[in-house]
């Protein structure tokens, strides 16, 4: 009888959607569970490197991706106070040749809708709307979910794929979040409302004192993503409300009038409160696994969040492939490929929130860092992020 059950999915975001295509190429049929009214996606623009573009190939969504994805030719960090540039790196052929694939900046909306579409084109993902994951039993051969009107779904597996405040997560680990006491910032600005000076095909970031700016260009340029993070003075609890202007003005005082511009420009702001956790080694149990940020939530800071999850899938999808499709196997051999690398991703993310956030000697010191270096130096700097595919993808559960 398992044979015929779906496998279900917690979450219908990035996450869920890019494991639902990856379990429809392993001959699966699929049952998207996602509390929303709708399937869709908030947020604003997000950073793909070269792994999440060999995460689209692997899944057949290409070509969809890249028709919405906007190609940089640069990454670029300025010192917010005196607008020193701390390092360039080009992101064009040589960049490409080296990594197989290009860096990108897009819309959240536009990677969820050619993930939808892929699904909807299988014919193969059934959705189930306005349906939280309240309670979770197993048996021997499958999984029952329960809703909060306490209907049952039964399916072969469970893919908890329900981001950050994971309900899958908490019935199996139950461990605390690490409220950074960050704040995130984010809006998305017209071009004809966008300073003229600062209309760079990059991904930007200027670092300052306990905050940072980002910004660069979406949907072919006719918008601007911008991000503006601080440590707030507040405690903080994790979620997002809606901003405001005020508050963002206080906290970039000492920032130079080049990079202060951009805060002025949202007509309206969502506000996130930050937080994390400490990874984990297991986060397969039974016929139940996470994935994306259920499994290893992380600060914005490598801007990899959904690349690891798109990474996630396809590894999942691999994983069923070489144990021909026993889920125990799959589940326990994606685990291992998976772990050190996402949380290396999450503390590797601490890391560099501080270093954008340095202040005094440390500011000196950072800004110091990558002086003279050249493309190549930086390239190689980034193989174990951006050299990620599907052909090496096991590599560290066969270690």
């Amino acid at each position: 009888m398992s044979e015929h059950l779906p496998v279900l999915i917690a979450g219908g975001g990035i996450g869920g959607l890019a494991a639902a295509l990856a379990l429809v190429r392993r001959g699966f049929s699929v049952k998207v569970l996602e509390q929303s009214p709708e399937i869709g996606e908030i947020g604003a623009g997000i950073q793909l490197g070269p792994n999440a573009f060999h995460a689209f190939d692997a899944l057949g969504i290409g070509d969809k991706a890249r028709g919405r994805a906007v190609f940089t030719d640069f990454m670029v960090m300025h010192d917010a106070i005196d607008e020193y540039q701390v390092g360039k790196i080009p992101t064009g052929d040589a960049f490409r040749r080296r990594f197989g694939n290009p860096y990108a900046v897009i819309h959240r909306a536009d990677v969820h809708l050619s993930l939808l579409e892929g699904a909807q084109e299988s014919g193969r993902v059934e959705f189930q709307t306005s349906t939280r994951v309240e309670r979770i039993e197993q048996d021997g051969d499958s999984v029952t979910v329960f809703d909060q009107d306490g209907k049952a779904y039964r399916g072969v597996a469970l893919i908890g794929a329900d981001g950050v405040k994971s309900v899958v997560r908490r019935t199996y680990v139950n461990d605390p979040a690490r409220v950074t006491g960050h704040v995130v910032y984010r809006a998305v600005v017209d071009k004809k409302d966008f300073p003229e000076a600062l209309q760079w095909n990059a991904a930007s970031i200027w670092v300052g004192p306990n905050c940072h700016l980002v910004h660069y260009p979406l949907r072919g340029g006719e918008q601007y993503n911008v991000v503006v993070t601080f440590h707030s003075r507040q405690q903080e609890t994790w979620g997002v409300t809606d901003g405001s202007r005020e508050e963002v003005q206080s906290y970039f005082q000492e920032v130079c009038p080049k990079a202060r511009q951009l805060i002025d420009l949202p007509k309206s702001w969502k506000r996130w409160a930050t937080a994390d956790r400490e990874p984990i080694g297991q986060w397969s149990f039974g016929r139940a696994t996470l994935l994306g940020d259920a499994a290893h939530p992380t600060t914005q800071y490598m801007a990899q969040g959904a690349c690891m999850a798109l990474e996630d899938a396809v590894t999942l999808g691999e994983a069923l492939r070489r144990c021909d499709n026993d889920f125990l196997q799959a589940f326990d051999l994606y685990q291992r490929a998976r772990v050190a690398r996402t949380a290396r991703i999450v503390l590797s993310s601490r890391e560099m929130g501080r270093l954008y956030h340095a202040r005094g000697v440390e500011r000196l010191v950072r800004n110091d860092l990558w002086r003279g270096r050249s493309a190549e130096r930086f390239y190689d700097a980034m193989e174990w992020l951006y050299g990620w595919n599907i052909g090496n993808c096991m590599a560290a559960a066969q270690a």
